[in-house]
């Protein structure tokens, strides 16, 4: 069977660069909608708790997760968005007063860091999960085909996540220092002499340990949904609003039954602090396991501990999803009409 036959018969209509175009745009869509909700959330932890200068918090807006280090403090030049005063009496009230004091525009002071590693990291990832369905020869709609997105969910996200990591820490230090590049260099370079190249992916495990569970349910579940749909209809592409209720719906199921380690991975990260700055006891902390940390949690607090956020994350994951998604959907179609026009203008 021909590369061309392949493709017609799979589905597989669009090319890497189309794909990565896709993806690109799904990203950035994402970033624009939901980054607001993130920063009024801040916005209204820095009111009820303040951050003291040198905490970690974290930011994170449905793509991907920052560990930001409050600068405040330094001089007038370094109060940044998430430390501006502020009395809100909720959520909306927020949006409201931000919008009127500070200007509409400050709803997305949170996006210039999403877009830096959530834009590459999700080209890497979706291009990537595309190119391993077409490898499986996946096939929307064949039931016997239900464990190949799996396969290609998670394998894509190893390979994101693993190649993301260093510019990831990279990120941080510069932020969490205010470094220049130069120092930055010199920083890396003392890094690997100490730890060795691999202190360079430092965290990868508990992120990995999180996201490759996401990734498997997540692809798995919108997948199912996808073909049931499709199969019902008797059609090959699915509508807008089908889009975005299959991956609300996927990214729910996988927030929900991912959340423990998602709290283990965000207790990990606060408690760590700035990467040069670690005591012997955090030390302790970062390295023990996480079903160790699992089983503490569990002993100590029950089993709401393990699921402590559950609401904030399904208002911030199911949309990104979506809008993600069906950003994505969308401009795969119309690459694959616009490939399909040529095809049939060429013969």
């Amino acid at each position: 069977m021909t590369t061309e036959d392949n493709i017609q018969k799979h589905g597989v209509l669009i090319t890497p660069c189309q794909q990565m175009i896709a993806s690109c745009s799904g990203a950035f869509l994402t970033s624009i909608f939901v980054t607001p909700l993130d920063v009024v959330k801040i916005r209204l932890q820095a009111q009820s708790k303040p951050f003291t200068k040198g905490m970690c918090f974290l930011y994170c807006n449905g793509l991907m997760d920052h560990i930001c280090t409050c600068l405040n403090g330094q001089n007038a030049q370094s109060q940044t968005w998430y430390k501006k005063p502020g009395h809100f009496t909720g959520t909306l009230d927020a949006f409201v007063k931000i919008s009127r004091t500070e200007g509409i525009s400050s709803l997305w002071s949170g996006l210039p860091p999403t877009l830096v590693m959530a834009v590459p990291a999700t080209v890497v990832y979706f291009t990537c999960y595309e190119q391993l369905k077409g490898v499986l020869l996946y096939r929307d709609g064949n039931v016997s085909d239900w464990w190949k997105p799996i396969i290609a969910g998670v394998l894509a996200r190893i390979w994101a996540v693993t190649l993301i990591s260093p510019l990831e820490l990279v990120r941080t230090k510069m932020q969490s220092e205010q470094l220049t590049y130069r120092e930055i260099i010199t920083a890396i370079q003392k890094m690997i002499s100490q730890g060795g190249l691999l202190s360079m992916w430092r965290g990868l495990g508990p992120t990995l340990l999180r996201d490759l569970p996401f990734s498997a349910l997540y692809w798995f579940s919108y997948e199912q949904m996808k073909s049931h749909v499709l199969r019902t209809r008797g059609s090959t592409k699915l509508k807008l609003i089908e889009s975005f209720i299959a991956g609300a719906s996927a990214g729910t199921v996988a927030a929900v039954l991912t959340l423990p380690f998602d709290v283990v991975k965000t207790n990990r990260q606060i408690t760590i602090g700035t990467l040069d700055t670690l005591s012997s006891k955090t030390i302790i902390t970062y390295q023990t396991s996480t079903w160790v940390i699992l089983q503490h949690m569990y002993r100590q607090q029950g089993i709401q501990s393990l699921f402590r956020g559950l609401v904030p994350r399904i208002i911030k994951v199911a949309p990104a999803c979506a809008i993600m998604i069906t950003s994505y959907e969308y401009l795969k179609s119309m690459f694959q009409t616009i490939n399909e026009r040529k095809k049939v203008s060429v013969s």
